[in-house]
C-alpha cells in the first residue's frame, strides 16, 4: 500500500482545507518538496510490521443460527484451547466483540467493520489462554460500544435473559446475557461510560471495571484512551476475582498502565465486611429519572452488609451529578477524533496499533449512512464541536475532571467504599423497529448517570445483583480506591454469602 506522491489536484484539495493560497508554481514547490517525505513513508511501508504473534491454533468459527442464539447475545461460535493447567483450566469464557481473536471474525457491532478478521490476540486472550482458559466465542455489543441499551448492534438486539423484548444493558451486551444464562462461565466487557456495569445490571451479572490501566487494553478497540476499560462479568465473585487475577498487569504495550498495582483478588474471600466502613452516596439516589422500587432494594442490600458489620454511613458528593457533563467533552471528542476520525487509533501515544484494524475501519467514511443512531450523533457532534471551537472544552473537562476524582477520593478517605444503584432503573423495553431516532437515543443513554463518572474519575467499580423488581435485576454499586479492588470483592464476597439475590 505504497504511498504516492500528490497529484496537483490532490493538493490543492489539501491547501483548501487548510485555507492557504497556493499559486500553481506554489504546488509544483510543495510537490517536490515532499518527495523525500514519501520516499521514507514508503521505506516504512516496506519493512515488516512487528506484532505479537498467535500461539495457540483456532478456526474461524461460526455464527450459530436463531435456535442456537435466542436472545441474539452470540455473534461468533468457536473454540480456541488454552494451556493444558493453569488458574482457568476448565472455564469457558467469551469476548465482547471489540476484542481481537486473531483469525477470528469482529464486527463491534457495526455493519461496517464486518467482514474485517483481526491478525492478533488481544494480551487479554493471551492471558486467559495461557491460563488454561478455553475461549468459546465472540458475543454481540453495541455498534461501536456507543450505547448503554442492547438495541444498536448491527446484527440485532439483544434480548434481556430474564425478559424477552427487555434491554440486556450495553455496550457489553451479549457478554453480560451469556454469563446470565449460564451458556459460559466467564466473559470479558469493556467500560466507557459504564458498559460492564450497565449490562450487568440489568442482566443480574457481576461486573468489575478495574482501576484505569490495571487490565491491558491493548488489541481491543479502543473509543478514547482517557475512558476505555475492560473487566470481568461472570455468574458468581470467585470467578470473577479469578478471571481479574489472570487478566491484571502491565503488558509492555498499553500506554494507559502507569503505577499498577496488582493484589491477589481471591484472597478478598477470606475476609468479610465487619468493620468496613460504608458510605451511601446520597447524590447517586437522587437522578432524575431514578425508580423508587430500585433505589429501595439497593438500600436493603446495603442493610444487609450493615447487618453483617459494616459500619454504614452517608455522604453527599455533589459533583456526582456534574460527572455526566464533565464525561461528555471527553467521552465525545475523543471518540470522534480517536475511533472514528483517527480510524479506530488516532497518533501520540506509544499503543501496539493494529494497522489492519486502521485500514479496514477507515470504510466507514463511504458508509456512514449505516452507523448506528447513536454513532452518528455523537461522531457529528464531535467534528461539529472540533471545528467550530477547537479542543479548548476537552481540555477544560481534563481539568475539572481532576477536580471530581478529589472529590471522590476525599469522601473514600473517611470510608472503604461507596455505595449506591448502579443504574438508577431497571431494564426498559427494547425500542420497537419503527422506533423514532429520539427513543432509540433515549434508551441508549438514559442509564450511565452512576456509571459514567468512575470512568472519568478512574476508580474501581463493581455492579453486584442484589434483587428483582417486576421480574428484573437491580443491582447495587460498589466504588473502592485506586487499586483497591479487593475491598471491594471482599464486600461482593460477604453479600453473595448472604443467600441468593433473587430471592430478596
Amino acid at each position: 500500500m505504497a504511498v504516492q506522491v500528490p497529484t496537483p489536484d490532490q493538493l490543492r484539495a489539501v491547501a483548501d482545507d487548510m485555507g492557504l493560497s497556493l499559486t500553481s508554481e506554489d504546488i509544483i514547490s510543495f510537490i517536490n518538496l515532499m518527495r523525500p517525505s514519501v520516499a521514507a513513508y514508503n521505506v516504512v511501508d516496506a519493512m515488516p510490521d512487528n506484532l505479537p504473534k498467535v500461539r495457540y491454533p483456532r478456526t474461524p468459527g461460526y455464527r450459530p443460527p436463531a435456535e442456537e442464539n435466542r436472545h441474539n447475545a452470540w455473534y461468533i461460535k468457536t473454540e480456541v484451547q488454552g494451556a493444558s493447567s493453569g488458574k482457568l483450566r476448565g472455564k469457558t469464557v467469551v469476548l465482547k466483540d471489540n476484542i481481537m481473536l486473531a483469525g477470528v471474525p469482529m464486527m463491534n457491532g457495526a455493519s461496517t467493520l464486518e467482514g474485517y478478521t483481526p491478525d492478533i490476540d488481544a494480551t487479554v486472550v493471551q492471558r486467559i489462554l495461557d491460563a488454561g482458559g478455553t475461549i468459546v466465542g465472540k458475543a454481540h455489543c453495541e455498534s461501536f460500544c456507543l450505547s448503554g441499551g442492547s438495541h444498536t448492534c448491527a446484527a440485532g438486539p439483544v434480548h434481556n435473559p430474564h425478559k424477552m423484548g427487555y434491554s440486556a444493558g450495553g455496550s457489553s451486551s451479549g457478554s453480560a446475557v451469556l454469563v446470565a444464562l449460564g451458556e459460559v462461565d466467564m466473559a470479558l466487557g469493556g467500560d466507557q461510560g459504564g458498559s460492564i456495569r450497565m449490562p450487568s445490571s440489568f442482566c443480574g451479572t457481576y461486573g468489575m471495571k478495574p482501576t484505569h490501566g490495571l487490565v491491558p487494553y491493548t488489541g481491543i478497540m479502543p473509543i478514547e484512551i482517557y475512558v476505555d476499560h475492560t473487566g470481568p462479568i461472570t455468574a458468581t465473585v470467585a470467578d470473577n476475582a479469578l478471571l481479574l487475577e489472570v487478566l491484571a498487569g502491565p503488558d509492555g504495550y498499553d500506554p494507559r498502565q502507569y503505577d499498577v498495582e496488582v493484589h491477589p483478588y481471591t484472597r478478598a474471600a477470606e475476609g468479610g465486611v465487619k468493620g468496613m466502613k460504608i458510605a451511601v452516596v446520597r447524590e447517586g439516589f437522587a437522578q432524575p429519572n431514578a425508580e423508587e422500587a430500585v433505589s429501595a432494594k439497593v438500600r436493603a442490600a446495603i442493610r444487609r452488609l450493615e447487618d453483617q458489620g459494616a459500619e454504614v454511613s452517608e455522604v453527599s458528593i455533589p459533583m456526582h451529578l456534574m460527572a455526566g457533563a464533565i464525561w461528555m467533552p471527553i467521552g465525545v471528542e475523543g471518540l470522534t477524533q480517536t475511533m472514528m476520525w483517527g480510524d479506530g487509533y488516532g497518533v501520540s501515544r506509544p499503543d501496539l496499533y493494529v494497522t489492519s484494524l486502521m485500514d479496514f475501519h477507515r470504510g466507514w467514511r463511504a458508509r456512514a449512512n449505516e452507523l448506528s443512531e447513536t454513532t452518528k450523533l455523537f461522531t457529528m457532534f464531535g467534528t461539529y464541536i472540533r471545528r467550530y471551537y477547537g479542543s479548548r472544552y476537552y481540555g477544560k473537562a481534563m481539568n475539572i475532571c481532576r477536580r471530581l476524582t478529589a472529590a471522590y477520593d476525599a469522601a473514600l478517605a473517611e470510608c472503604d467504599l461507596l455505595a449506591m444503584p448502579t443504574t438508577p432503573i431497571k431494564a426498559t423495553e427494547l425500542p420497537p423497529p419503527d422506533a423514532s431516532r429520539e427513543v432509540c437515543v433515549d434508551r441508549a443513554l438514559n442509564m450511565i448517570a452512576n456509571t459514567a463518572p468512575f470512568d472519568i474519575s478512574h476508580h474501581p467499580a463493581m455492579a453486584i445483583p442484589c434483587g428483582m423488581v417486576d421480574g428484573l435485576p437491580v443491582s447495587l454499586m460498589l466504588v473502592g480506591r485506586h487499586f483497591d479492588e479487593p475491598s471491594i470483592y471482599r464486600a461482593a464476597f460477604a453479600f453473595e454469602r448472604l443467600g441468593d439475590w433473587k430471592a430478596t
